[in-house]
C-alpha cells in the first residue's frame, strides 16, 4: 500500500499501518526509540505508571485512571487492544481520543520516522506519548502490550511500575515456562524506583530481577495485603489502613488488581496527594468493557475476554461462586497460538453447551471449526451445539438455545468479546441464528 496522502481517514491510516512493517509484532525498543528521539523525546507527563503481567492489566489501568481522577488530576491512558473503536486505546481526561486527534499524530510520527519501519502497535504507543504530551496530562498511565523488556512502553522510564500477575500466554515471544516470562515482564521495573507485584507468590525471577536492579518491591500479601470484611475489604501496608467498598468490577481478581494500584499511589505519595476519600471513589466507580461485562438479563449474557488459562481459571470461580438455576451455554472462539486445552481445562464441569465461532472476518489467527470441536470431543459430556464461521452468528445460536433461567458466556478472545459487543451495538439484540447443528 502506498504512503498516507494527506487528510486520509483514521480508517485509512490504520489500514497502512498494518501494512508498514514485515511482522505484526516485532520485539525490541532500537527502532522506536530512533523515531521518539526523532520527535524530541517527548515526555507523556510528568508523573508516568506503567501496567504489565499477564491478565488484570486492563482492570488496574482502570482503578488508577479513576482514583487519580478522583484526586483532581488530569489523566491519559494508553491500553490495548480495542474491543470496538481503535480510540478507546488513547484516552484523555475520561475521554476516548478523537479521529483528528489521531490523525494529527500520526502524521507528525510519519514525517519523524524516515525510514524506520514501525509496527501497528508502535504508531499507537508513540500516538499516545504525544498527545499526552501535548494535552499537557498530569500523569500517564501505559499498559504493556506483550511481555515488558522489549515492549513499546519500556521506551519510557516509568515512576512506578506495576506487574500484575505472571502465567503462561505469548510463548512464542516471551518463554515457555513462567519464569522466562517473569523475567521478560520484569524489564519494565527500575533502578530505585517502586516494582509493585500483585502476586504474592510470583515467580522467583520476577523478584530476582528487580533485586538485582534494586527496585523498591511492594508485593501483594507482603508489603500490601487486602482483606474481605463484613463491609467490603481492607487494604492496608502497615502505615495506612483503608477501608474501601467493593469493585463494581465483578470479579474474584478485581480485588487484588485494585490493591496493586493503591500500592503504586502509596508508592508516589509525595507527588500525589494520598486521599482514601478519591480512593475509594475510585475503586466503587472504576469500569472497563469485556471483563464479566453484563448485557443482557433473562438470559443473562456474559461478556469476558478471558483467553489463556489463568484468566480461564478466574471466570470458572466466578461462575461456581455465582450459581444460576439454569445452563451456561459458552459461545467460544480462540486464536491458533493459545493453550486452548488449558483454557477449557477448568471450564468443562461448568459449561452445559457450546457454540463454536471461528473469527472469520476478525482475525486470521482464528482457530479453526474443526479443530476447536476436536478439542471439546472426548472430554466434556455438554454437548456442541452448534458450529459458525462468526461470533454474531454463534451468539445468536446460543441465544436461540437459552432459556430465561440459563446464562450465556462469550470468552476466549478479544475477537470474541469484541464480536459480541459489536453484534449489540449494532442491533441491541442480535438476531437469532438458524444454525445447523454440531456434525
Amino acid at each position: 500500500m502506498t504512503e498516507p496522502s494527506a487528510g486520509r481517514s483514521l480508517e485509512g491510516w490504520l489500514a497502512w499501518q498494518a501494512t508498514v512493517h514485515p511482522r505484526g509484532i516485532d520485539m525490541g525498543l532500537e527502532r522506536i526509540r530512533k523515531v521518539w528521539q526523532r520527535l524530541g523525546s517527548p515526555a507523556p507527563a510528568p508523573m508516568v505508571f506503567s501496567v504489565g503481567g499477564t491478565n488484570g492489566k486492563g482492570s488496574t489501568v482502570a482503578f488508577l485512571e479513576a482514583m487519580l481522577r478522583a484526586t483532581g488530576l488530569r489523566v491519559g491512558t494508553f491500553t490495548s487492544p480495542h474491543l470496538l473503536r481503535y480510540n478507546e486505546r488513547v484516552h484523555i481526561d475520561g475521554l476516548d481520543a478523537d479521529d483528528a486527534s489521531l490523525v494529527q499524530a500520526f502524521e507528525q510520527i510519519e514525517k519523524a520516522r524516515g525510514d524506520v519501519s514501525l509496527t501497528y502497535f508502535e504508531f499507537a504507543a508513540l500516538a499516545a506519548i504525544l498527545l499526552f504530551a501535548q494535552c499537557e496530562v498530569d500523569v500517564a498511565v501505559l499498559e504493556v502490550g506483550l511481555g515488558g523488556r522489549l515492549d513499546a512502553v519500556n521506551l519510557i522510564d516509568a515512576d512506578v511500575a506495576i506487574v500484575t500477575t505472571v502465567d503462561i500466554d505469548h510463548q512464542e515471544w516471551l518463554g515457555n515456562d513462567k519464569e522466562s516470562i517473569a523475567r521478560e515482564k520484569a524489564g519494565i521495573f527500575r533502578p530505585r524506583r517502586p516494582a509493585i507485584i500483585g502476586e504474592n507468590d510470583p515467580p522467583r525471577s520476577l523478584l530476582d530481577v528487580a533485586m538485582e536492579l534494586g527496585s523498591i518491591v511492594q508485593r501483594s500479601g507482603h508489603e500490601f495485603t487486602a482483606e474481605t470484611t463484613s463491609s467490603g475489604w481492607r487494604w492496608s501496608n502497615g502505615r495506612e489502613i483503608l477501608e474501601l467498598p467493593l469493585p463494581a468490577m465483578d470479579a474474584p481478581c478485581q480485588m487484588g488488581n485494585a490493591a496493586a494500584a493503591i500500592a503504586a499511589l502509596h508508592a508516589l505519595r509525595d507527588r500525589i496527594a494520598w486521599q482514601p476519600s478519591a480512593i475509594a471513589a475510585g475503586v466503587a466507580n472504576a469500569k472497563i468493557g469485556g471483563r464479566l461485562q453484563r448485557l443482557a438479563d433473562e438470559p443473562d449474557l456474559i461478556v469476558d475476554v478471558a483467553h489463556n488459562p489463568q484468566a480461564a481459571r478466574e471466570l470458572a470461580a466466578w461462575i461456581e461462586a455465582n450459581p444460576i438455576p439454569g445452563r451456561n451455554i459458552a459461545v467460544f472462539g480462540a486464536l491458533d497460538d493459545k493453550d486452548v486445552d488449558g483454557m477449557l481445562a477448568p471450564l468443562l464441569a461448568h459449561v452445559h453447551e457450546w457454540h463454536l465461532c471461528a473469527l472469520n472476518g476478525a482475525s486470521p489467527r482464528g482457530l479453526s471449526l474443526d479443530e476447536l470441536e476436536k478439542r471439546l470431543m472426548g472430554r466434556v459430556q455438554p454437548k456442541v451445539g452448534s458450529r459458525h464461521e462468526d461470533v454474531a452468528s454463534a451468539l445468536g445460536a446460543a441465544l436461540q438455545a437459552a432459556c430465561h433461567e440459563d446464562r450465556v458466556l462469550a470468552f476466549g478472545s478479544f475477537f470474541v468479546v469484541a464480536g459480541v459487543l459489536a453484534a449489540y451495538e449494532a442491533n441491541s439484540r442480535p438476531k437469532q441464528s438458524r444454525a445447523s447443528p454440531s456434525g
